[in-house]
């Protein structure tokens, strides 16, 4: 079993930069491939932003593209988001997410939600104009 653990979220104002972190522990993620979805006040769950275990592949929404940053430490098992010039629309919960299979060629498949096997508790992060 997998545990994700996000971090890092609070406050800001737009235009700002804010830094999440996800601590993984558990059962090894060796090869998973790993990613941050967020969720807005009455809608639906959003891919944000996907990272392969190798690092080398990466895949962002339109919306947050040139704007965030994801990444990860293999060695200290952590997830990042880099978050800059931040806006009131990216308020929402912010969530990890890990899935075994590594990167799959399909943006369909790795922007979705229900291919990702572990979840972390999320963590707010609220923009404000």
């Amino acid at each position: 079993q997998v545990q994700l653990v996000e971090s890092g979220g609070g406050l800001a104002q737009a235009g700002d930069s804010l830094r999440l972190s996800c601590a993984v522990s558990g059962r090894t993620f060796s090869g998973y491939a790993m990613a941050w979805f967020r969720q807005a006040p009455g809608k639906e769950r959003e891919f944000v932003a996907a990272i392969s275990w190798s690092t080398t592949s990466t895949d962002y929404a339109d919306s947050v593209k040139a704007r965030f940053t994801i990444s990860r430490d293999n060695a200290k098992t952590t997830l990042f988001l880099q978050m800059n010039s931040l806006k009131p629309e990216d308020t929402a919960v912010y969530y990890c997410a890990a899935d075994p299979r590594d990167w799959v060629s399909s943006r369909i498949y790795r922007r979705d939600r229900q291919s990702y096997n572990y979840w972390g508790q999320g963590t707010q992060v609220t923009v404000s104009s």
